[in-house]
């Protein structure tokens, strides 16, 4: 992928959560002492329609895998929808989900923790965070198929914040490859984003956490 697709992918993943405006006009950014940050690596199963999705959040980026743990454990990922998939080339693209912005769902937004400070990459089976800004994140993730350096901090370009990686896929990345290449809806989608909405969706059963491996 040349450098110009890199940015264009980072532009387009930018607004990927919906909503009227940047999150951050709406709410103010979560205190993380809200949601204390996990000392440990803590595995979460995600049932889906398609398979279940075994992931592990690292303690590498504290605030968003807190975050995140905060989601699974108040329920509120359970019903929800992968909704996504972004298809970026022969075996690479993105599978997007969420609360995608639900008032009744989401919680404040984190601050942002970047690759550079955390030493995480989006390669393949990375979890991130979708935003607009940087400090918008709130309810919405995404999983990486095949490696995506554009996303890192300062990859796409110099000063690009990137995204935050605060995990990876552990068993499921079939489920994950099969939900990017589902069908999508030919005209739903704003922009962009035409061409990439899942139909139909692939529903969220549940996210629960799992005992540790070993």
């Amino acid at each position: 992928m040349n450098r110009r697709s890199l940015i264009s992918c980072v532009l387009c993943l930018a607004a990927a959560v919906w909503g009227p405006g940047p999150v951050s006009a709406r709410v103010p950014v979560q205190d993380p002492a809200e949601a204390p940050a996990p000392a440990v690596a803590v595995r979460v199963a995600i049932e889906t329609t398609a398979g279940t999705i075994l992931v592990e959040t690292d303690p590498r980026a504290p605030v968003t895998a807190a975050n995140f743990l905060r989601y699974v454990d108040e329920g509120r990922f359970d019903g929800t929808d992968f909704y996504r998939g972004m298809e970026l080339g022969a075996g690479t693209g993105v599978v997007q989900g969420g609360t995608s912005n639900a008032p009744e769902r989401v919680l404040s937004p984190i601050a942002h923790e970047p690759t550079s400070q955390t030493g995480l990459r989006h390669v393949d089976g990375a979890l991130s965070m979708a935003r607009f800004d940087p400090g918008t994140a709130d309810g919405d993730f995404f999983i990486i198929v095949g490696n995506l350096p554009g996303f890192d901090a300062g990859r796409a370009a110099p000063g690009d914040p990137g995204f935050a990686v605060f995990g990876r896929v552990v068993e499921g990345m079939d489920v994950v490859r099969a939900i990017l290449a589902a069908p999508k809806s030919p005209t739903e989608g704003e922009g962009f984003m035409r061409g990439q909405m899942l139909d139909p969706r692939v529903r969220i059963i549940s996210a629960r956490r799992v005992p540790p491996a070993g």
